[in-house]
């Protein structure tokens, strides 16, 4: 289908319509007379202003509200903090979310809100909290993005969304709506994005108003109202390869499975098992009870007990091939795909240098009556065939896991291993297909 029929068709269903939008208007209307009345009556300076993509005109039919309470600089931040935060306990009901700098999440008149204290500064050099320059994106955006340009940034956020690649929280590791903002910025379209895009090097550095000090990342974007801050810090490089592959696939065949991709039916676990014999691979996982923390702090210590793993198995030789996780309401889960899950009996043990005497001499009686055969000499190096300390992954997960470096807030006495017949027909299968066939979801 010819690309401007796909997203003429697309923003017909993503754009809100005017009633939706005038709905949403008198909402936000309310919202910030209530909030400004309630700083009034307890006679505190707050200025109050929406943020986000409904304050920027970019929202997409499932919005909500960010609510910033700015402070003046001189309020002491604890002070800040503290009436910033019983605000979105009084007048949404708000949930406290403990993350780099806390906040309250609620919901006024049905719509999600987060209601967030900062500082309202001059300008982004004095920035003090992490969500301080919020407010100047918001500013920065509606001074540059025309009319039109807003379609195209919808169009930006839902490609992004349908394949995957959206959102900076540490489950996605993916592009903000900010950072869809200020691409459509810099390049002008949604399809100007996407050809841009397949020619990034992997750490493409992008400036749009002036560059600041250098970046190690994926993908370095320079905050247009705030050089020194990389508003792509959040892109993985898994992330930036999804997004170009993805990018290079709609400019060859555009369709609208890549806005609305259908969902995955998860194979049944005889597929999955039918898949794993043909490779000779095998199944193991391990879970652990979900521990009381905010759902992004999580999703991090999720990244990081899988990667924690995975070298881990490493080390004691088992070949991991994919690993894949998930967060549910009850458990933490990570799945890995073996080259094999039970290794051979014995293995090459390194000793000393041949030169250094004393430890050769303490090396050869150690291993004087091995019953795998005695020590010999390599490379300069004594070696020696001995008995594998740990043969199956199960058990390598049962003695390993605790001191493999896994998330601080996962408790070792609540893991549940469990090998591979028994991850095959007990596992999450929408988890297993992603583990064994992956797709990309606009191929579904």
């Amino acid at each position: 289908m010819d690309e401007e029929l796909v997203e003429l068709s697309v923003l017909s269903e993503i754009v809100p319509s005017k009633e939706e939008m005038e709905r949403l208007d008198s909402i936000a209307g309310r919202l910030l007379e209530i909030t400004r009345s309630y700083f009034e009556k307890k006679s505190i300076d707050v200025d109050v202003r929406l943020a986000g993509s409904y304050a920027k005109g970019s929202y997409l039919k499932d919005q909500d509200f960010d609510l910033f309470m700015m402070f003046p600089m001189n309020t002491p931040k604890k002070e800040m903090m503290d009436l910033g935060l019983q605000a979105g306990k009084d007048i949404i009901g708000g949930e406290l979310i403990y993350s780099e700098h806390p906040y309250t999440t609620g919901f006024f008149e049905g719509i999600e809100t987060d209601m967030v204290p900062c500082y309202k500064l001059p300008d982004t050099s004095h920035i003090r909290t992490a969500v301080d320059r919020t407010p100047f994106h918001t500013l920065y955006m509606n001074s540059h993005l025309t009319s039109d340009q807003k379609d195209q940034v919808r169009l930006l956020k839902k490609f992004m969304k349908g394949i995957g690649a959206y959102g900076a929280e540490q489950d996605s590791r993916g592009f903000s709506g900010y950072m869809c903002e200020v691409l459509v910025v810099k390049y002008g379209t949604f399809k100007e994005v996407l050809e841009a895009s397949i020619q990034w090097k992997d750490g493409e550095t992008i400036v749009v108003e002036e560059a600041g000090p250098h970046f190690k990342s994926a993908l370095v974007v320079y905050d247009p109202v705030d050089r020194n801050r990389n508003a792509a810090s959040s892109v993985h490089i898994d992330t930036l390869h999804l997004f170009q592959t993805a990018a290079r696939a709609y400019l060859e065949d555009p369709r609208e499975e890549f806005f609305f991709p259908r969902p995955r039916v998860p194979l049944a676990p005889e597929e999955l098992e039918w898949i794993c014999a043909k490779r000779k691979t095998k199944l193991v996982s391990v879970s652990f009870d979900r521990p009381d923390a905010n759902e992004d702090n999580l999703q991090a210590q999720l990244w990081r007990t899988q990667y924690a793993i995975e070298k881990k198995f490493g080390e004691f030789d088992f070949k991991v091939l994919r690993a894949a996780h998930m967060l549910d309401e009850f458990r933490l889960r990570v799945v890995f795909e073996l080259e094999n899950d039970i290794l051979s009996e014995t293995v090459e043990h390194r000793g000393p240098p041949v030169r250094v005497k004393e430890a050769s001499d303490n090396f050869l009686e150690h291993w004087k009556d091995n019953p795998y055969g005695n020590p010999y000499q390599n490379d300069g190096y004594w070696y020696v065939i001995s008995p594998r300390p740990l043969r199956t992954a199960k058990e390598f997960l049962q003695k390993e896991v605790s001191i493999s470096g896994i998330g601080r807030s996962l408790d070792p006495s609540t893991m549940e291993i469990r090998d591979h017949i028994e991850a095959l027909y007990s596992e999450d299968t929408g988890l297993l297909t992603e583990l064994l066939d992956p797709r990309y979801p606009w191929e579904n």
